[in-house]
Formats: C-alpha cells, structure tokens, sequence
C-alpha cells in the first residue's frame, strides 16, 4: 500500500503550483482510493485505503479551513460558498471520525466509505465548479496560497506519520 501514498503524495507536491492545484491533485488522488476500495474484497486492503483517506482527507479539509477558506472567504466576501463547504467538512469529519481505527466489519463499514465517497465527490464538484473558478478571478495570489498550503500539508503528513 506504501506504492499509493508514495505515488499520491509526490504527484500531489509535483502538480502543486498554485493552491487550486494542489487542492486538485488531492481531490484526484482521493478519488483514486475509493475507487480502489470499491474493486478490493480484502479486509487487509479496504482497512490500509480508509486510513490513507482518512489522513489525506483530514489533512485536506485543514489546510482548507486554516488557509484557503478564509483567504477566498475574505477576497470575494463570501458568506454563501466557504459556509456551506464548511458544513459538508464537518459531515466528512464525522464519518472519518466513525471509519477510524475501525475494523471492516461488513456492511456498515463499507455504507459508511460509500457514503463517506458520495459526499467528498459532491463536495469535490460544488469546489471545482463554483468556488475554484470564482476564486481564480480574484486577487488571491494562488500561487502564495499554494505555498503556504503546502508547507502546512508537510507539516500535517509529518505529524501524522
């Protein structure tokens, strides 16, 4: 499984030149798990891709909340799109919360990652198709913002490990 955390972890830095992205690259890459969970029936596999995407979401939705959302939320005096985003992170967080540590034990285990993968790809999509491109038209400096989310993602991967 290192193979995947390996290949998610430096495609994410090496496409990172500015924060929308980075914030791509870990949508792809998160995407990549739960379509590896759906083909996997082995307990091992399905419990090493939820705790990747545990991780990588976690870290994901932090450096969003910590940098990229007030950044957006201030540039384009949001108080629609960065409310809303927050509230589905708290609905990822608490299913994260639920799959953690957790043995795959059956069907509630694998309705909670399904769900878990619905609500990341709505959430995914309202990003990439409502606050991305609003953002990029503002005066955020993406490529500033890209940096300093990637400095803080390391820090969290590092703390993680």
């Amino acid at each position: 499984m290192t193979t995947t955390k390996t290949t998610a972890a430096s495609k994410t830095s090496s496409t990172a030149k500015d924060a929308i992205a980075l914030l791509k690259a870990d949508h792809e890459a998160v995407s990549q798990l739960f379509a590896e969970f759906e083909k996997t029936h082995s307990v091992t596999n399905k419990k090493a891709l939820v705790a990747e995407m545990c991780t990588a979401l976690s870290v994901h939705a932090q450096i969003e909340e910590e940098i990229f959302y007030p950044a957006v939320k201030a540039a384009l005096k949001d108080k629609l799109l960065v409310p809303e985003a927050t509230v589905e992170h708290a609905s990822v967080k608490s299913l994260i919360a639920q799959l953690e540590g957790v043995e795959p034990d059956g069907e509630m285990y694998d309705a909670k990652v399904k769900v878990l993968s619905e609500y990341v790809k709505h959430h995914v999509k309202e990003e990439q198709n409502e606050m991305f491109p609003k953002a990029k038209a503002s005066t955020l400096d993406m490529t500033e913002l890209g940096a300093q989310m990637a400095a803080r993602k390391h820090e969290l991967m590092a703390q993680k490990t």
